[in-house]
């Protein structure tokens, strides 16, 4: 793999962790968003799906980068709590909790934070590269 490949794939690792990032943020802070009318759905966590992605080169080789492939959102019934004075609440007084869990959007962020780190730390060693050769040929 050549510099310019090194470059590429961290450079696309980098997006979809921001992107992954970007989406735990969105969760966490919808965390309590119940929905609007009495019974209506509340917020529904959203989930980042990765892809692979050949990046064809001027040699006809190919280089696989990261994509996010799809922002779905996560299967599972929303938990119902007892609160007839709450707006959203139904006709028997309960109210739909959005199935975000904390702890599992914490570990999410932190796997995406290293992952991110890690990327990061590839683009200086890369560009820790390119500086010496180019001092080298002066």
């Amino acid at each position: 793999m050549d510099l310019d490949q090194a470059l590429r794939v961290s450079a696309a690792g980098l997006q979809a962790q921001s992107t992954r990032l970007r989406v735990v943020a969105e969760n966490l802070a919808n965390r309590d968003s119940t929905g609007s009318s009495p019974g209506a759905d509340p917020y529904r966590r959203k989930t980042v799906t990765f892809g692979a992605q050949v990046e064809r080169g001027l040699a006809g080789g190919g280089v696989s980068t990261v994509k996010v492939s799809r922002i779905g959102t996560a299967p599972g019934e929303f938990v119902e709590t007892y609160d007839p004075a709450h707006p959203a609440a139904d006709a028997r007084g309960y109210v739909k909790r959005p199935n975000v869990d904390s702890l599992v959007e914490i570990m999410d962020m932190r796997e995406a934070q290293r992952s991110y780190s890690a990327n990061v730390s590839v683009l200086e060693v890369t560009r820790g590269m390119l500086t010496r050769i180019i001092e080298t040929l002066r």
